[in-house]
């Protein structure tokens, strides 16, 4: 392989059983990182890992990150088998509709627990480990964390939060020369809208209006995601932290008229 920059680096992502977790999990092999794929779907991690030509085979983890002990036992897990931790990927995350009308408490729990709490948990738990190899966190939120959307309240301000705390955590850790940088991608080709009760139609649709809503006039696609992570996490990064990248095709930068 031509660049080997990941080479001897262990990387641990989150929602690495489809969509943008496991297309930064091919990325990252084909870059040489040794890789720690969690994700609550084993047979789609095993998918996933399969497809990742890397040696040595990415360790596979299963478990819910809105609980507790199991979030540490991937971490511990993840320390236990290559001893050490060099860039934690921040990927998993849900997505609910809902006003300020009809968004329920229950609704806000389930998404700020997913997108929020399970990544501060988290990343709490794996700051001592990136100290000791000065890495760096990439965490996955959305142009919904930039913009406003209607009828994705609690998810909009969800990915608000993670922007935040990727901010106030670069501050924290810079310091001790961990970086701490965010991805905020646009609508992209995932399973992301089906699981969360699109049909298909709702969806070919919703895809279809993508077209008008980003700039470049398509949506994106979870490898442009995943080469944005990347290489925030490398070293061509190194003088990046507390950044917000949108990888999004415009739409940020978008006014309606």
């Amino acid at each position: 392989m031509a660049d080997m920059q990941f080479a001897g680096k262990v990387v641990l992502i989150t929602g690495a059983s489809s969509g943008i977790g496991a297309a930064t999990a091919k990325h990252f092999a084909k870059l040489g990182a040794s890789l720690a794929l969690a994700g609550r779907n084993r047979e789609n991690l095993k998918k996933v890992a399969s497809e990742c030509d890397v040696n040595p085979t990415p360790l596979i983890l299963t478990g819910e990150l809105t609980n507790e002990d199991e979030t540490k036992a991937l971490l511990d897990k993840t320390i236990a088998h290559y001893g050490k931790l060099d860039v934690l990927v921040n990927n998993a995350g849900v997505i609910e509709t809902g006003s300020v009308e009809n968004t329920s408490l229950e609704q806000y729990d389930r998404v700020m627990n997913v997108n929020v709490r399970s990544i501060y948990n988290l990343t709490t738990l794996a700051v001592p480990h990136l100290i000791e190899t000065k890495g760096n966190v990439v965490n996955v939120s959305s142009v919904n964390g930039i913009r406003a959307f209607p009828g994705v309240l609690a998810y909009c301000m969800a990915k608000a939060a993670v922007d935040q705390f990727t901010r106030c955590a670069a501050l924290d850790l810079a310091p001790k020369q961990v970086r701490v940088n965010s991805v905020n991608p646009g609508v992209t080709v995932t399973n992301l809208h089906t699981t969360s009760g699109m049909n298909k139609e709702q969806y070919e649709n919703f895809l279809k209006r993508s077209e008008q809503t980003h700039a470049l006039g398509r949506p994106g696609q979870p490898e442009e995601v995943a080469g944005t992570i990347a290489f925030l996490a490398s070293d061509h990064a190194s003088f990046i932290t507390g950044a917000s990248v949108p990888v999004d095709g415009g739409r940020h930068a978008m006014c309606p008229r």
